[in-house]
């Protein structure tokens, strides 16, 4: 069994991807306590491995006494003397145990505890490989399902893909080859790597990984919006006037973004430069949409931005989801009104009217357009008229007017 254990500490360390010491250590350990239970717990064992012959070395190791109060610890000196003739009381002398001499249950025990160390090395080894890979992308395999979401195997580990980190409409099966960001791993009985796809860093990670010049740190990416399935808004910028931010990460005739776009299986991506100054960072965050005017208000960090009649729909996007990431974006709160409803906002009457009843730009519109710009006005309309115009129901109509009679009467 000596002979061959050169070569199963050998094999077992390629195989566990485990050093060498730390089979050994395992394997050491498991003798010893195999040992003590043979020769009595309080046995003084010394466990030593040849490397050269891979050979194990085990020394019972015991203190030459007059009188034997301890079996497991002490040696007469009568004892002694047959083992080593010149030994003298109060020595401690080491006495060689073959490690057939052990016995069958020993042989078992040893086995038995060499495994659990070598699966604690290996979870610890596993621990700390992906500790140090937090915020990394890793790719793997779809195993499994279960009730928190995707088992995805990584080779010697597995990570969970939770089911609220997928991206939405995505389908997966077994077999099926994803990629994800790690964004948990903790320590527990096995270590537990929670993985994720509709994280920002996700995208921010892909976009490093095919970008050159993010990498050389000449692109950097500012910031990021995401809504997972649907739309992403990144935000970069150049520190190298002759680089071209938004050219670098699209590439060549989009080769460079094509490839996160597969990878997020249609999700859209707007690249657009970022700016230091909100006004002019916003006409590109709310790309494709063009913008007329942007107003400023640091104080409550607000952006009121006038775009085009034609354009109100493109930059409000569907629900909302053009403003709302370009909002995230920028770090601003976004208001939007066409050229329209801007220039009915210049007249203060009908700005009061709006403030007081607290309607909407497109009812308050309507409105407008009726020939109804004030608060006078209003109130001398039909309320029948009011929700004809507005198509509000009749009694949300009769608390609009309520509020109207007592601004005017205050």
């Amino acid at each position: 069994m000596q002979r061959e254990l050169k070569k199963i500490v050998e094999t077992l360390s390629k195989e566990k991807g485990l050093s060498k010491e730390i089979v050994v250590e395992a394997l050491l350990d498991g003798i010893k306590t195999a040992a003590k239970k043979r020769l009595g717990s309080k046995a003084k064992l010394e466990v030593k491995y040849n490397e050269e012959s891979g050979e194990i070395e085990i020394y019972r190791l015991r203190e030459v006494v007059d009188q034997v109060k301890y079996k497991e610890s002490e040696i007469s000196l009568e004892e002694a003397k047959k083992l080593a003739p010149d030994v003298r009381i109060g020595d401690i002398i080491g006495e060689k145990i073959e490690l057939t001499d052990l016995g069958r249950i020993a042989a078992q025990i040893v086995k038995q505890l060499f495994s659990q160390k070598l699966q604690l090395a290996e979870k610890q080894i596993i621990y700390e490989e992906f500790k140090n890979k937090l915020g990394e992308i890793v790719s793997g395999y779809v195993h499994r399902f279960n009730k928190k979401g995707i088992i995805l195997s990584l080779g010697k580990a597995e990570a969970l893909l939770p089911e609220e980190e997928t991206i939405p409409n995505e389908t997966y099966r077994r077999g099926d080859r994803i990629k994800a960001l790690i964004i948990e791993v903790y320590r527990q009985r096995e270590p537990q790597i929670w993985v994720s796809r509709s994280h920002p860093a996700f995208i921010k990670k892909l976009l490093e990984k095919e970008v050159p010049e993010i990498q050389e740190g000449v692109v950097k990416i500012v910031s990021i919006a995401r809504e997972p399935g649907s739309r992403t808004k990144i935000a970069v910028h150049s520190t190298n006037p002759n680089i071209d931010p938004v050219g670098a990460c699209v590439g060549v005739r989009g080769a460079r973004i094509r490839i996160i776009l597969e990878e997020l299986k249609g999700e859209k991506i707007d690249v657009v430069p970022w700016d230091p100054d909100p006004a002019k960072f916003v006409y590109n965050a709310l790309s494709p949409a063009e913008c007329s005017k942007v107003i400023v208000d640091e104080a409550n960090r607000t952006l009121e931005v006038v775009v085009p009649d034609d354009q109100l729909s493109l930059a409000i996007g569907k629900k909302g989801e053009n403003v709302r990431l370009a909002s995230k974006l920028v770090g601003w709160k976004i208001d939007i009104l066409s050229e329209t409803q801007y220039l009915r906002r210049q007249e203060p009457e009908f700005l009061k009217l709006i403030k007081i009843t607290g309607l909407s730009d497109e009812i308050a519109g309507y409105l407008y357009e009726a020939s109804i710009k004030d608060l006078k006005t209003l109130i001398e309309t039909p309320s029948e008229r009011i929700a004809e115009i507005t198509k509000l129901p009749l009694e949300e109509v009769n608390k609009i007017l309520e509020k109207a009679k007592k601004e005017l009467s205050a």
